[in-house]
């Protein structure tokens, strides 16, 4: 593993945002995982996409398919929410995506028949490591986080079931749907 004063010759591969979402039933079973992406610049151009994960399925939606599958394969497969997910190879799909995030309000994002709400804002902080592994190896990873209270995934206007867990204490809130901005991950 890398040593911390290593991290400073990582070179940049990726600036934007990366909102997601995990919704549960009463079970503490995962219903629905969602990764929305806001690239500002990457190694693989810039551009919005949407990872969604329902029912066992994998849908990927971009208007740059080709960024959105890097997406899904470099980052998303290996972030710990997905794990033990049945992950599939996704559906690609060539759609508009359109996302409107502040860290005040909320998001709202649209693509293709898919629509994400995400809002009641718990708390802003920092976050950064070092350490943090993907497939491709250990990455730095830094961002502004932004717990939020409410969630909800509409497919083709029909309520995904499931519901936001909420967790931590009030003075560092947690939640298993949280925005981002500031996002920056160096290799």
């Amino acid at each position: 593993m890398p040593k911390a004063a290593d991290s400073s010759t990582r070179r940049i591969i990726l600036a934007g945002a990366n909102p997601g979402l995990r919704l549960f039933d009463e079970k503490g079973r995962v219903t629905a995982y969602a990764s929305i992406w806001m690239v500002d610049w990457s190694v693989r151009g810039s551009g919005t996409a949407v990872v969604l994960w329902f029912d066992g399925i994998v849908r990927v939606v971009s208007e740059d398919v080709d960024l959105a599958a890097w997406l899904e394969r470099y980052f998303v497969r290996s972030f710990l929410e997905v794990q033990g997910l049945p992950w599939h190879e996704p559906a690609v799909e060539r759609d508009l995506v359109q996302v409107r995030m502040n860290l005040a309000d909320g998001l709202s994002a649209k693509a293709a028949d898919i629509q994400i709400e995400m809002g009641g804002v718990l708390d802003r902080r920092l976050f950064a490591t070092d350490t943090f592994q993907l497939a491709e190896g250990v990455h730095s990873l830094s961002l502004v986080i932004a717990p939020v209270r409410s969630a909800t995934v509409s497919i083709g206007g029909a309520s995904v079931p499931g519901f936001v867990q909420v967790d931590g204490s009030p003075d560092r809130p947690g939640s298993s749907a949280f925005l981002t901005t500031a996002e920056v991950w160096r290799r």
